[in-house]
């Protein structure tokens, strides 16, 4: 259903009222179909993900909200408190692990859909065979993002619409080539349906017509797609922590201790693994040497290889070039 030609130019989201509660092991196509009595073939259902789960079952009673959100943690990001940032089993980094405690019966959360890509495609084919209509899904979350207050609903899964739209190898209007231009557009049409259901609303369910150009004949890869995990997460890591990375990277050795913070002994460690050190004296701000063993490799390539470390460590390295000991001192701040 891609035509290929940016088709666009206006919209219309609406999101129907009278959607009760969904029971888990309900059968959410049946409901929304109902809701929804008049789908047409190119047209997005945008589902909250939480009667998704409702649905799956994805409700936990009676258990502890952080012990929730530790087993749903692949990674923590961050925290401050209680308030905590993690990575969950689908890539995702989001508050909480995405656990949620709220528009659910006191002492329950409920957790994301174990894989929201095959809820999306799931409902997709049920709602295909209720109503005959091919249409697109894009199963949904909130999410707070850096550096900006306030949350925004993202897409956690898709079924049958693109998840990015590659304006790559095109021109803008005044000829300039486009080269890693690619809108998230399942992003974006998560919050567009966001606008129209609204939070304390009781509409779950939020129905996008004309965008059928963004809507695909098969399911396609889905949310996976907008994930950046491994090398190409370049936020993965505090500043001292992404150089050390890149260190590791483009030297293709692991010989670098990650160092989180500006802590001498860490550092040391870090130093002493380095394979082209052998003896240096670290000078500090406050004067404190701790020696390490002589160098025995070429002096330039170990200097410069060295400055390339301490500098994303938050220290300064300064070469007399007559010998040794080299001068390293701590940056302030």
């Amino acid at each position: 259903m891609t035509d290929g030609s940016g088709a666009g130019g206006s919209y219309q989201v609406t999101a129907p009222d009278g959607i009760g509660e969904i029971q888990p092991g309900g059968d959410l196509a049946a409901v929304v179909a109902s809701a929804l009595t008049d789908l047409c073939d190119g047209d997005i259902v945008v589902v909250a993900s939480k009667v998704v789960s409702k649905a799956e079952g994805r409700i936990v009673t009676g258990s502890d909200r952080l012990a929730a959100i530790a087993d749903e943690t692949v990674r923590e990001v961050a925290r401050r408190g209680d308030t905590v940032i993690a990575q969950t089993r689908h890539g995702f980094v989001m508050a909480a692990a995405g656990v949620d405690a709220s528009n659910v019966a006191q002492g329950s959360v409920v957790l994301l859909p174990l894989d929201p890509d095959q809820s999306a495609r799931s409902l997709r084919a049920a709602l295909r065979d209720r109503t005959g209509a091919s249409v697109g899904v894009v199963v949904t979350d909130t999410f707070g993002r850096p550096w900006r207050n306030g949350q925004t609903d993202l897409a956690i899964g898709a079924a049958g619409v693109l998840a990015m739209e590659s304006l790559a190898g095109g021109t803008d209007p005044y000829g300039n080539p486009l080269v890693v231009t690619a809108p998230a557009v399942a992003d974006e049409i998560a919050s567009a349906g966001d606008l129209a259901r609204t939070k304390l609303a009781g509409r779950p369910v939020a129905l996008v017509r004309g965008l059928a150009h963004l809507t695909t004949a098969d399911d396609g890869p889905g949310v996976a797609a907008l994930v950046r995990l491994g090398p190409l997460d370049m936020f993965r890591f505090g500043h001292r922590e992404a150089v050390d990375a890149a260190y590791r990277l483009a030297t293709g050795t692991d010989a670098v201790a990650g160092v989180v913070d500006i802590d001498l002994s860490l550092l040391t460690d870090a130093l002493a693994a380095e394979p082209l050190l052998s003896e240096i004296t670290l000078v500090r701000t406050d004067l404190a040497q701790v020696p390490l063993p002589t160098v025995g490799a070429d002096r330039q390539a170990f200097v410069a290889r060295l400055s390339m470390l301490l500098a994303g460590h938050g220290f300064a390295l300064t070469d007399p070039g007559d010998g040794f000991p080299l001068d390293v001192r701590q940056v302030a701040g």
